[in-house]
């Protein structure tokens, strides 16, 4: 047992000292920081921010209600009259003194019609927002026309009024439904790439040492069944250790700034209302995900002799993977359908799909729960057959890219 500990120990040492480790954690940290704080980046860049709008008005009255009315929408946005020719607009433009040219006129119906100017139309923000101010002007204008106060121009511009009841005891409501499908759309992404990421991982540093024949002077002292294992448990504890350090980053700098998130990000993503419940399903979920995936990575490692050939070896498992993150966005949409229900007890597939529908349902806890046992009991088959596969496909050398492979691997170990 010792030398299985010390094995464990390697993998995981080894891999925590690595250089890739080292980087791809602080990118990602890094990366964390900056998206969090992306709004206080931009605006440290203040001058860059305004968009002055030089406007020429023929119609003589709709400049004041025009500027007022963008004031409100975008600050950012800075509107200026000019009697400079449009020549001499085109030419300031160009020098990019200014924006754009907004021309306002009236048309035939009376009411306003513009046209803007720029030496580029990319950025839809400026234009989306003075179509929006003038949308807002010809609605008024037009009331006027009409003879309509404003409660009845409300009324007729104002959104149906559209309910929505859940029947079912123990539903949730629109509002729940919204937050619950933000928060496991978040974790959904974070499962995926976790254990898409440690699998490939494992399948790799087997196929290394394999490649590197260090495995024949390991499997002289430790049997070739505790290799497999320790790299499996030594590779997800170096997992969790950089989700750690990574969910750690994304909590200071999150509590750092909760009253700019409060309302905003916080709500719209459901974080405000997170329970504990759906944080233990995603880190359970996650856990026997990889080591369902990681049990098949370290199989398909050792079937291979070079390095080259793991992508290939492992890409059905990939595709597995895929298969049940695609899954998981189409649930996202009806989680209670009839084939979400059924995916989310087939084994490649339950890590995602079944905590999509505890995240997002009202389940009974026998559900998930038999999920876990289905997870639980695929990982100790699939652990036992990976164990006689291993322990004859590290023997196995030269080119390797057929799963005819796993048979002469289990012959080589019934042989032993």
């Amino acid at each position: 047992m010792n030398k299985f500990f010390i094995m464990l120990a390697h993998s995981y040492f080894s891999k925590l000292k690595a250089k890739s480790f080292i980087i791809s954690t602080i990118i990602i940290a890094g990366a964390l920081v900056l998206l969090t704080n992306f709004d206080q980046i931009l605006s440290s860049f203040g001058g860059d921010d305004e968009e002055k709008i030089v406007v020429q008005d023929e119609t003589g009255y709709l400049y004041s209600m025009l500027k007022a009315q963008v004031t409100v929408l975008n600050k950012d946005i800075k509107l200026s009259p000019s009697d400079d020719t449009n020549e001499e607009i085109e030419k300031k433009i160009e020098e990019e003194d200014i924006k754009g040219q907004l021309i306002l006129t009236e048309g035939k119906d009376g009411l306003p019609s513009a046209l803007y100017k720029s030496a580029s139309l990319s950025d839809s923000t400026v234009t989306s927002d003075l179509q929006l101010a003038l949308q807002n002007i010809k609605s008024s204008l037009a009331a006027n026309k009409l003879e309509l106060s404003s409660e009845e121009l409300a009324g007729l511009s104002g959104p149906v009024t559209f309910e929505k009841e859940a029947l079912s005891e123990g539903a949730k409501s629109e509002e729940e439904l919204s937050q619950a499908r933000g928060i496991v759309y978040v974790l959904l992404f974070f499962i995926y790439f976790s254990v898409i990421a440690y699998a490939n991982m494992t399948a790799m540093e087997v196929a290394t040492e394999k490649s590197s024949r260090v495995m024949e002077i390991l499997i002289s002292s430790v049997s070739p069944v505790k290799q497999m294992f320790a790299k499996i448990i030594g590779i997800g504890l170096v997992g969790l250790t950089q989700l750690a350090v990574i969910l750690a980053v994304g909590y200071v700098t999150l509590l750092n700034r909760k009253d700019d998130f409060a309302g905003g990000f916080f709500e719209s993503f459901g974080f405000e209302s997170l329970s504990v419940s759906v944080i233990l399903f995603a880190v359970v979920y996650f856990l026997l995900g990889y080591f369902l995936y990681a049990t098949l990575a370290a199989l398909l490692g050792s079937l291979v002799s070079r390095i080259e050939d793991v992508q290939q070896m492992i890409m059905p498992m990939t595709f597995l993977i895929m298969i049940g993150f695609f899954i998981s966005m189409f649930g996202l949409g009806n989680p209670e359908s009839s084939f979400i229900t059924v995916t989310s007890y087939i084994p490649f597939f339950t890590p995602m799909v079944m905590f999509l529908r505890a995240g997002m349902l009202d389940l009974p806890v026998y559900e998930p729960i038999i999920g876990i046992l289905v997870l639980v009991a695929t990982i100790i088959l699939l652990g036992v057959f990976g164990a006689r596969v291993y322990r004859g496909g590290v023997l196995l050398y030269g080119k390797s890219n057929s799963y005819k492979d796993i048979k002469k691997a289990i012959d080589l170990t019934n042989n032993k």
